[in-house]
């Protein structure tokens, strides 16, 4: 059964190649699963006119893409590891063939990098105590380091205005007793990060960085365990690590590697690093790419995201279908994420920086 399509003159609509019913650029026709030469649905009817083409295609696909030579379809032609779009029989073809190769190679990486960065990305895990998502602002979470879990802070707030005051100092999950020093605490960490803990890695690194909890700056570890942190999936160490090569506090400044890491913070589900990718692509007055970051973001519940979203709507940017699907998807994250707990925390810790700010006023006033 095959099918091969054509692109109507302004290249925007795919066709089945026998009846000629168009997908609209949506992706419902589907390839020849023998020559792949295009999308097609699947029906019969032009496999007469398709089968000479399809043999050129199969022919062309066992072939070594620099000297010809063919494998009649034995495995033995190794694919290009970076777009998987032509074959080789040896690395000496292949090297001979790049000049060829290389711009359609670089389109090709570029558009499946592409497809992984405007994913939308899978929402933060739950707070185990009260099964809520863990709020997208990392300061309204806490890492407990005998257990290795992330609590949100309204559990904990609530847990520390409603508990005894013997059991204020224990762990809300395990009941494990608070660390008695900073050094007991760092030990705790030392143990997740043995145990491949990235958030106990993001977190031993940041008391590097900045030489915390009695630890001395030590900049090259800091690094390090970001970096691991970073592989095993942390959006935040790819956030610290963006940073460090944007400001230089840690080596030399690398603008590359600045959007190479901010590009995998957001494709981890860090929502305002993705903001700030839409705002990067905003000036430069790539539109389409800057409205596709904020619309993933706003889905996840950023608040900036969602205003750039409601703009973008206003100027013409964002069709009134995709708006509508990106309000219903913020308010869902929004409900998704929301507590009278966690509500009072946030009313409490204003207060507590209100209070702050009205002492320094005061002190000034001498």
């Amino acid at each position: 059964m095959s099918i091969i399509t054509t692109k109507n003159v302004d290249d925007s609509k795919h066709h089945c190649a026998a009846c000629g019913d168009s997908d609209d650029g949506g992706g419902s026709l589907k390839a020849c699963s023998a020559c792949n030469l295009g999308r097609g649905m699947v029906c019969s009817a032009h496999r007469p006119a398709h089968k000479k083409a399809c043999r050129k295609g199969l022919a062309k696909h066992h072939c070594c893409a620099a000297c010809g030579d063919s494998n009649d379809g034995g495995g033995s032609l190794k694919a290009c590891s970076a777009c998987n779009l032509v074959k080789y029989c040896n690395r000496s073809c292949q090297v001979a063939h790049r000049p060829a190769h290389k711009k359609a190679c670089k389109e090709r990486v570029a558009e499946l990098f592409d497809k992984k960065l405007f994913k939308q990305p899978p929402p933060n895990e739950d707070c185990p105590i009260c099964y809520l998502r863990l709020p997208i602002d990392f300061h309204q979470s806490t890492y407990t380091s005998c257990c290795g879990k992330m609590l949100c802070l309204g559990c904990v707030y609530a847990n520390t205005v409603a508990a005894a005051d013997t059991e204020k100092f224990k762990c809300l999950f395990c009941q494990t007793e608070a660390p008695s020093s900073d050094e007991e605490d760092i030990e705790r960490l030392k143990k997740c990060v043995e145990a491949n803990d990235a958030w106990a890695m993001f977190h031993l690194g940041s008391y590097y960085h900045y030489g915390m909890l009695g630890l001395r700056q030590d900049h090259a570890k800091a690094l390090k365990l970001y970096h691991k942190s970073a592989k095993l999936g942390s959006p935040f160490a790819q956030y610290n690590l963006s940073v460090c090569y944007q400001t230089g506090c840690i080596g030399e400044k690398d603008t590359r590697k600045v959007t190479y890491h901010e590009q995998l913070a957001a494709m981890a589900g860090e929502l305002k690093t993705r903001y700030n990718l839409g705002c990067d692509e905003d000036n430069a007055d790539n539109m389409d790419r800057a409205y596709k970051h904020w619309m993933i973001s706003a889905n996840g519940g950023c608040d900036s995201s969602m205003k750039a979203v409601q703009e973008g709507y206003k100027s013409g940017f964002v069709t009134k279908d995709d708006y509508a699907k990106t309000i219903r998807a913020y308010g869902n994250s929004i409900d998704e994420m929301k507590s009278d707990d966690r509500d009072r925390y946030t009313a409490f810790r204003a207060s507590r920086v209100m209070g702050a700010v009205r002492q320094e006023d005061n002190l000034n006033t001498f």
